[in-house]
C-alpha cells in the first residue's frame, strides 16, 4: 500500500473523543491553513460514525474561517433527525473555540424507483492516455510549471490526470469546462462510507480551476488570492473512490469577487456517480 493512501486513511480515520464528539489531524504539509476537502471529508466521516444502516446521500457546507494545520480540528456531531427514511446530522468544525466549517449531511435508505436518468458523460480521452509517461512525450512537457508535474508524483493522497493541459500555459477555455481523471493512491477498505468520504475530500481540488480557465490562468497564479467560500455534493450510485473517476467542471457565472462552479463525476463506463456545486472567493492581490 501506497504512502499516499495511508495517509489519506489517517486523515480520515477520526478519533472518537466522546459521544457525538471527534477529533481529526491534519498531515504535515507545507500548506498555511488546511485543506478545504480534508475537513469536508473528516466532517463527514464524523456524521457517518453516528448513523447505522444508511448512507450520505447529500452534504451541504460552509468554510466560515481558515483552518490551522497545527493543531487538531474537533468534531461535533447534532442529531437532528432520525426518520423512517431519512437521518440528518449537523457538524461543526471547531478550532481555538471558534466554529471554522459548518456541514448538515443527509442519509438515505436505498429505495427502488421509476424514475431513473443521467447525463451522458462528455468524450475525453482516458486516464491510461495522460499517464506521466504518456504526457512526457507531448513537447510542452518540458515547459510545465512544477506544480503540474506533482500531479504526477505516486506518494499524493489523490492522483490527478487533467484533460485540457494548455489551460496551464494560458490557453482560454471560453465555457470554462474541464475534465479531470481522479482516484485514490491506492486501494481503499470495502466500506462503502469510506469511499464516499474519499470522494468528499477528492472534490475539492481543482474545482475552481473552471473559474480561471475562461481567462487561461490558474489558481497557482500568486497574483490570486482563492478561497472556497461553500460546498455541496449529492451522491447518486454506487462507486470505488481507488478506481478512475471523471471529474468534469464548468464554471456558470463569476461577479462581485465570487465565483460558482458546478462538477459532475463519472465511471468510466459513463454512470453518473455524484454531483458538486461550489461558490469561491476568486480575488486578485492589489
Amino acid at each position: 500500500m501506497s504512502k499516499g493512501v495511508i495517509d489519506l486513511i489517517s486523515i480520515l480515520d477520526i478519533e472518537p473523543l466522546e459521544v457525538n464528539l471527534f477529533r481529526g489531524n491534519s498531515p504535515k504539509t507545507r500548506w498555511q491553513r488546511v485543506f478545504g476537502g480534508q475537513v469536508i471529508g473528516q466532517a463527514m466521516m464524523a456524521a457517518c460514525r453516528t448513523v447505522e444502516g444508511r448512507l450520505p446521500h447529500s452534504l451541504h457546507c460552509y468554510f466560515i474561517l481558515p483552518g490551522d494545520p497545527q493543531i487538531p480540528i474537533i468534531y461535533e456531531v447534532e442529531r437532528l433527525r432520525d426518520g423512517k427514511s431519512y437521518t440528518t446530522r449537523r457538524v461543526s468544525a471547531i478550532q481555538h473555540g471558534n466554529a471554522i466549517f459548518s456541514m448538515i449531511v443527509s442519509f438515505h435508505n436505498d429505495e427502488e424507483t421509476e424514475f431513473n436518468h443521467q447525463d451522458k458523460m462528455p468524450d475525453v480521452p482516458p486516464p491510461e492516455k495522460l499517464t506521466a509517461e504518456e504526457v512526457s512525450k507531448q513537447p510542452i512537457f518540458k515547459e510545465m510549471p512544477d506544480f503540474i508535474r506533482r500531479y504526477y508524483e505516486s506518494d499524493r493522497p489523490i492522483e490527478l490526470r487533467p484533460v485540457e493541459l494548455g489551460r496551464y500555459f494560458g490557453q482560454k477555455i471560453d465555457d470554462g469546462r474541464i475534465h479531470v481523471w481522479i482516484r485514490t493512491a491506492a486501494k481503499l477498505p470495502d466500506d462503502p462510507a469510506l469511499h464516499m468520504c474519499a470522494l468528499a475530500y477528492a472534490s475539492d481540488f481543482s474545482l475552481l480551476d473552471a473559474v480561471m480557465a475562461r481567462y487561461g490562468r490558474t489558481l497557482f497564479d500568486k497574483r490570486m488570492m482563492p478561497a472556497s467560500l461553500d460546498h455541496a455534493m449529492w451522491f447518486h450510485r454506487p462507486f470505488r473512490a481507488d478506481e478512475w473517476l471523471l471529474y468534469t467542471q464548468d464554471s456558470p457565472s463569476a461577479q462581485g469577487g465570487r465565483g460558482l462552479t458546478r462538477g459532475s463525476i463519472f465511471k468510466p463506463d459513463g454512470t453518473l456517480v455524484a454531483s458538486v456545486a461550489q461558490e469561491g472567493s476568486v480575488r486578485q492581490r492589489k
